[in-house]
This record gives C-alpha cells, sequence and structure tokens, in this order.
C-alpha cells in the first residue's frame, strides 16, 4: 500500500509541475505579445506620457518655364483627435463650430473606427476627424477648446492657384483613399496626395517628408513641452519644386481659342521634347477642386457629358487622318518601294475610275512631294499596295504588314510615349494577327486594309503622337520623349527625357517629306498657316472621318522650316475640314508663340475661332466664366490672374 501512494505522490508531483510550468509559458507569452509583439501597450505607455505631433511638409510649388508661380500653398487647419482622451463634450456647440450636422459627425467618427476605411486604427493614435477648416472655424474652435479635451489643430496647407488655366495638366490634389494608406506607409487618413496631373506624377518629390515633435504631457494630458528639450524631434522636409515646360501665356490663349470646342492642341519643343503647351477643351478652373466643395464639384465635373475631366491630348484616340500620310511616305521611301519621283495616277479615287477611299480634284499623275501638299488620296494607298504585295521583299502580307506597324512604332506610335502625366493612351495600330483573326484567314488582300494608308480605318492615335510625329518630322528622324516638367529642384531630370529616339528612317528621305509639307502650306491644302517670310512653316492638313458625327478638323505642323522651334498638333472634334479650324487655330498658335502676339491683319480670324461654337455645352470653361464681366465666354488669361488687382 505505502508503495503504491509513493507512485501516486510522484505521479501528482509531475502534473502539478507541468501545470506550473504551462501557467509561466501562458503567462511568458501573452507578456511578449502584449509588450513585443503587439503596439497597443506600447502606444498606451507612450500615450500617457508623450503626444507625437506630425508636422506636414510644404508641398513644393509649381512655376512655368517662365518662371511665374502656377500653384502655391496657403495654410489650413484640421481637426485631430485621439480617441481615449476624449471625454464627454457638448456636440452641438462642437457641431456649430464646425459647420457640420450631428448626423455628419456621428458618420465621420463611426467612419474613423472603420478599419476597412482607416487601417490601422488605435485608440491610442492620433486620428483626423475634419479636414481644412477655414480661417473663422479655426478661431472659433481655438478659442473654445477647452471644453473639448482630446481634439487638437492640426496645422496643413491647402493648394492655390494663380491662374485659371492647365487643370489637367497641373491636375488635383485631394484626400487619400484606403488603397493609397495601405500601399504607402507615407499615409494616414486624412492625408492629400495628387490624384491627377504632375501633382500625381511628381507625388513623391511634391510631398515631401514628414516630421515630428515629441512633447510631454502630464498626468492630466496637458503638454508641458518638448521631450528632452526637442532633442528627438524630427523637422519636416519641404517637397520639392517643379518647374514646368508650359508656357502659361500660350496656353491661356489656347484654351481662349477652343472655348466652345472638344479637341486639344499641343505644342512641343523638337530640340528637346518639352511641350510648351497641352490644350485640352473643355477645361474648367482648378480652384473648384479646393477645399470641402471638392467632392460636389468633382461630381458635377465627372457627370459633365463634355468630360472636361478627361485630358484629351494623352486620353483622347482619333483617327490621324491625312497627317498619317507622312508616316507613309517615310516607310515607302525607307522600304524601297518608291522612290521622290515615283508617280501615281489619281482617277479621284483608290483603285483608278473611283472606289474607295475617294478623293479630291487636282493634278495627276503626281510624285511625292506635291502628293504631300495635295494631300492625295491615291497615292499613299498605292503605295500601300505595292507594298503589302512586294514578294521580293517579303515572303507574304502578313511579314509585309509587320513590318510596317514595326516602322510606325518607331516612330512613336502604338505604344505609349511614356509623358510625365498619368492614365496617357497608347493609340492603336494593328498587326497582322489582328486581321487575320477579324477576317478568319491570312489570305486576306491590301484592298481590305487600304484606308489605313490614309489613317482612317482601325488607325489611331492621342495628339501627343501626332505632335511628336511633327517634331520627329521637323528634327529629320529623331526625338526626344515628350515631356510637361522642364526642371526639378535638387533632382537631375530622368534620363529617358534627355536621350533621343530614332525611328531607323534615313534622314535624307526626311528631306522629301519635309518639302512636301512646305509646298502644302505655301500652295497646298495649309495655305491658311503660311506667314511672315521670316518664318517658313511646314503644315499637313486631316479631316478624320467620325463615324458618331461630323469629321475632326486636323492641323499638324512646325517652323521655322530649317531651324524649328516648336511643333503642333490641333483637333477640334466635329470641325469638319482641317482648314475650317485646324489650319487657322495653328497659324495663330505659331503667331503667339514665335512673335509674341497676332498680327492686327489677324486678330478677325482670332475673333472668329475663339467665338465659334462648336459644341454648346462647352462654351465656357467649367468654373472659369466668371473671367471677364464684359465676355463670360472667355476664360481668364495670365493677366487676369487671381492676384491682380486691375
Amino acid at each position: 500500500m505505502a508503495s503504491t501512494n509513493k507512485f501516486n505522490f510522484e505521479k501528482r508531483k509531475y502534473v502539478i509541475g507541468g501545470a506550473a510550468t504551462i501557467i509561466v509559458l501562458i503567462l511568458v507569452t501573452q507578456l511578449f505579445a502584449l509588450q513585443i509583439l503587439s503596439s497597443d501597450y506600447k502606444d498606451s505607455a507612450d500615450g500617457n506620457a508623450f503626444y507625437n505631433k506630425t508636422l506636414y511638409p510644404a508641398r513644393g510649388t509649381i512655376f512655368d518655364r517662365k518662371d511665374r508661380l502656377l500653384v502655391y500653398n496657403r495654410p489650413t487647419y484640421d481637426i485631430v483627435y485621439i480617441p481615449r482622451e476624449v471625454q464627454p463634450f457638448d456636440t452641438l456647440d462642437f457641431c456649430n463650430i464646425l459647420g457640420i450636422t450631428r448626423e455628419e459627425l456621428d458618420k465621420r467618427f463611426a467612419d474613423v473606427k472603420n478599419k476597412t476605411l482607416n487601417p490601422g486604427y488605435s485608440t491610442y493614435t492620433m486620428q483626423t476627424l475634419m479636414t481644412q477648416l477655414e480661417l473663422h472655424e479655426y478661431g472659433l474652435f481655438q478659442e473654445k477648446s477647452y471644453k473639448f479635451p482630446g481634439f487638437y489643430i492640426q496645422n496643413r496647407a491647402l493648394r492655390q492657384y494663380n491662374y485659371l488655366n492647365g487643370a489637367q495638366v497641373l491636375g488635383y490634389v485631394a484626400e487619400v483613399n484606403k488603397n493609397m494608406i495601405k500601399n504607402d506607409d507615407y499615409y494616414v487618413r486624412g492625408d492629400y496626395a495628387g490624384r491627377s496631373g504632375v501633382e500625381s506624377s511628381y507625388e513623391n518629390l511634391l510631398r515631401g517628408e514628414k516630421g515630428v515633435e515629441i512633447l510631454l504631457r502630464d498626468a492630466h494630458g496637458r503638454i508641458q513641452g518638448h521631450y528632452e528639450n526637442g532633442k528627438h524631434d524630427v523637422a519636416p522636409v519641404s517637397g520639392r519644386n517643379l518647374k514646368l515646360s508650359i508656357d502659361i501665356d500660350l496656353q491661356a490663349y489656347g484654351e481662349y481659342l477652343m472655348q466652345g470646342k472638344r479637341g486639344s492642341i499641343v505644342m512641343i519643343e523638337p530640340a528637346t521634347g518639352e511641350i510648351v503647351c497641352m490644350v485640352t477643351a473643355p477645361t474648367y478652373d482648378p480652384s473648384i477642386l479646393l477645399g470641402r466643395d471638392f467632392g460636389k464639384n468633382y461630381l458635377t465635373l465627372a457627370n459633365d457629358p463634355d468630360k472636361p475631366l478627361l485630358n484629351r491630348a494623352i486620353q483622347g484616340v482619333y483617327p490621324p487622318g491625312s497627317t498619317f500620310k507622312t508616316t507613309q511616305g517615310l516607310i515607302f521611301l525607307q522600304e524601297g518601294i518608291i522612290q521622290p519621283s515615283t508617280m501615281y495616277s489619281c482617277a479621284r479615287g483608290y483603285p483608278p475610275g473611283g472606289g474607295r477611299p475617294k478623293c479630291h480634284g487636282h493634278g495627276s499623275p503626281l510624285p511625292l512631294e506635291p502628293a504631300i501638299a495635295t494631300s492625295c488620296n491615291s497615292y499613299f494607298c498605292y503605295g500601300l499596295n505595292a507594298m503589302l504585295s512586294n514578294r521580293k521583299k517579303y515572303k507574304n502580307i502578313l511579314e509585309a504588314f509587320d513590318r510596317w506597324k514595326d516602322d510606325l512604332v518607331k516612330m512613336g506610335f502604338g505604344y505609349k510615349l511614356d509623358v510625365d502625366l498619368p492614365s496617357e493612351m497608347r493609340g492603336f495600330i494593328p498587326n497582322s494577327a489582328y486581321y487575320s483573326k477579324n477576317f478568319k484567314t491570312e489570305n486576306w488582300y491590301p484592298q481590305n486594309v487600304i484606308s489605313i494608308a490614309i489613317g482612317q480605318g482601325e488607325v489611331l492615335a492621342t495628339p501627343l503622337q501626332v505632335a511628336n510625329l511633327a517634331a520627329t518630322i521637323a528634327n529629320r528622324g529623331y526625338y526626344y520623349k515628350p515631356h510637361v516638367v522642364k526642371e526639378v529642384q535638387d533632382t537631375v531630370l530622368d534620363a529617358k527625357y534627355t536621350t533621343p529616339n530614332y525611328t531607323g528612317v534615313e534622314e535624307k528621305h526626311y528631306v522629301n517629306i519635309v518639302e512636301g509639307m512646305a509646298k502644302a502650306v505655301t500652295g497646298g491644302t495649309c495655305r491658311g498657316t503660311n506667314l511672315l517670310p521670316e518664318i517658313e512653316v511646314c503644315g499637313k492638313t486631316g479631316t478624320a472621318q467620325n463615324s458618331h458625327g461630323k469629321d475632326h478638323s486636323i492641323f499638324m505642323g512646325f517652323a521655322p522650316k530649317n531651324e524649328p522651334k516648336v511643333a503642333i498638333f490641333v483637333v477640334v472634334e466635329n470641325g469638319e475640314w482641317g482648314a475650317t479650324f485646324g489650319v487657322p487655330i495653328g497659324r495663330l498658335m505659331f503667331q503667339k508663340y514665335l512673335k509674341g502676339e497676332i498680327r492686327p491683319g489677324d486678330k478677325p480670324i482670332e475673333d472668329r475661332i475663339a467665338h465659334a461654337i462648336v459644341h454648346a455645352k462647352s462654351a465656357t470653361a467649367w468654373g472659369a466664366g466668371k473671367a471677364k464681366a464684359n465676355n463670360e465666354t472667355k476664360p481668364a488669361t495670365p493677366t487676369e490672374n487671381r492676384n491682380s488687382t486691375n
């Protein structure tokens, strides 16, 4: 019996010892998880003694190419709070100060606690309740802040605009969403970031780096000063300033000419790829997307059928029309399909005797340069037929067509040009597989796709791509990637914007295209852009077919001919003939950029274009119709900026 009791005692000893060990392990694990793995304990301990005040940096300012200030900051204020410090307070008084209802206040508190909307929420850390207080609201809250323990004022900066122009290029700043918070540790709920334009594409440089002040608190939570005299404080680093390549005077003038219309004007400096003007119409006053009316105004813009938020220069895709004939001439020359002297007849259409696409009256037969000057459809249709049918050079039509596409890609078509703006579209250049799939056979014929030779059919391009084509021709065979930022403070511009891209077409072939474009101005389809003798313009008109309404009016060109300073592309949706809007707008924009003013003799042209209404809803830049009391449809010009006292 004694041995049995001894055995039971030994068993109980091990059981009790094991249980005690397990309990100790559980306690140690819990303490480890609480103090090491979880931040709640640390937040609680730190929160009792410290108040970490975030210091927001000044966002970088934005200037135009002539150092005129476009975008800057003005002070604004946020209401922030630490949830565990908030005590019962007079919600009616609180709401009256901030101009909100009790329901709105309750929703704001609920949104803060919602970890789906606010990842990383903790009752011990600072939360943002309301942003962008007006000065009088800030004053009232400061006066009564003692009544609202746990609530604080956070200094911020709000964007301010000097001009009413360039909204789609500049972009807007808005509160970050949950995905931005999740993907970037820099942001917390209530922060703001660039959401479009250069504000978005250069966000990481513009935003700067946050700082922090570590403040001591007493047992009642009152601030007692800096911890260790500010030894551990971190000063914020201001964002970097941007200098755009845009000329704001030229931008404003282009927007003035494009009022009442839909479309785009893009002007590029061929020697650098700098975009000096990027107009998209209709446009809007960028200041309407500021402050607490942002949501309401953004929704209005987003629902407008004229799509003023759309940057048509890089997001609009159009058939390039007859401007595309220049690319065809270059390809046919480089591929050895034609010589400059090669002549094709034009019996008002292709093939001879009529058919599609039809042409217009001019001399026949023609060699290449006059074909460019008169914009002969048949010439380039014959040329494409000759290339796709050439079995000495290509084994079949598929190989020939893919060579055609590859040559166009090298010219900057079919893919994004990688401009330094978000949401650029790539346009569309079909390959042989596209047609084989559509025709359900690889044995299709040149006649099936012939309209692409004149920039119709399936071919689509952005205004930026066609403006870049003009710059490439001006340079006789190369281009720099177009960009809207000229300089970044203390930063070297990305090398991709300073490296030339060659098309693979020999320079000598560009000479013929340049001559054809020069003749188009002196005696062909672009006579309306013929300026002074000292400004020799090269141009090409286009009338792009549109299955949804009237055709688009198009013009592409550069000037001067031999020392090009600027290239341009203009498209006016539903403007019909290229000479109706594209050519006169090109004429005026060339003068404005190269001479700085419009000749008195061209003032009637300016007035006609500026007051022509193609789309009634686009008659006024959204939010900018108040610019001139005596001319409600004229957007403000740089001489009428927000700081003007005139």
